[in-house]
């Protein structure tokens, strides 16, 4: 006869009713930590980024502007969806856009709306909506919390947490060492690599967050297309690493096309 682990069966039990709602999509996903604790551990990974005597941030001059530029007008627009659409007391984000110095074609948001354009990535995104592309498909991953979510499935995995208090925002041992390890808080930077599956659920968020702003998402084909060109004999850029195939991402995109244009306002 098999031996009863109540411990096993009290992570089972939480995994199975801690559960959230992305905003949009509707996809019910594991949540077994609380955005309380994700978000203050990104923002000390993002504070510390900003004051490493490596990183030279970008404040000033016009691409500096603009970056910030986008980020507001995105902000704005996702907190009037969330909103409008219930979401509103679910996110408490301190939104901050920087640019940073960087040949990296890349740029990515944090849990709590940290987020950092890099450098490189501007000749690629030579347009307010190709860079409105980028910044909204990386916000995406923050409103649909996948950081939050690939933590909970550790969690599980490794069998860390403290039952149902897991998906409170008390702060357990178990899940402070796993948002450390996978955010190198006091360490290291680590920056989270996403799933395809999150991948296509942020580019879905991206059009739809960058209609509301007032960028054409019929952009997002154009954009993706220069990024698949970065992509040749070689190792792809970054922000292609984890990503979808070049052709299945772009397919997936016009499908979605029409459903960002419900929310497009010139």
């Amino acid at each position: 006869m098999k031996k009863f682990r109540p411990a096993l069966a009290l992570i089972f039990i939480t995994a199975l009713y801690s559960c959230s709602t992305v905003p949009l999509t509707g996809r019910r996903q594991l949540s077994l930590v609380g955005d309380a604790e994700v978000n203050q551990s990104a923002a000390a990974s993002y504070k510390q980024l900003l004051t490493d005597p490596k990183t030279k941030v970008i404040s000033s001059g016009t691409d500096a502007q603009r970056v910030k530029r986008i980020g507001a007008n995105l902000s704005i627009a996702i907190e009037r969806y969330l909103k409008d659409n219930g979401y509103g007391d679910q996110y408490n984000f301190q939104w901050e856009f920087n640019l940073i110095q960087s040949n990296e074609i890349n740029a990515w948001c944090m849990p709590g709306g940290k987020v950092a354009v890099y450098t490189g990535l501007l000749p690629v995104a030579n347009t307010d909506a190709y860079l409105a592309v980028v910044m909204g498909h990386e916000i995406g991953h923050a409103i649909a919390r996948h950081s939050a979510e690939r933590i909970s499935k550790q969690m599980v995995v490794e069998g860390v947490g403290t039952g149902v208090g897991a998906a409170t925002n008390t702060q357990s041992a178990g899940t402070q060492t796993v948002i450390n390890q996978l955010y190198g808080v006091g360490g290291q930077l680590l920056l989270l690599k996403y799933s395809r599956d999150q991948e296509s659920e942020a580019d879905r968020l991206g059009l739809t967050f960058m209609a509301m702003a007032g960028y054409d998402p019929n952009n997002a084909v154009g954009f993706w297309q220069r990024m698949a060109a970065q992509n040749k004999g070689g190792a792809p850029p970054e922000l292609l690493s984890t990503h979808p195939a070049d052709a299945t991402r772009i397919q997936n995109i016009q499908n979605r096309i029409p459903e960002a244009m419900k929310y497009y306002k010139k």
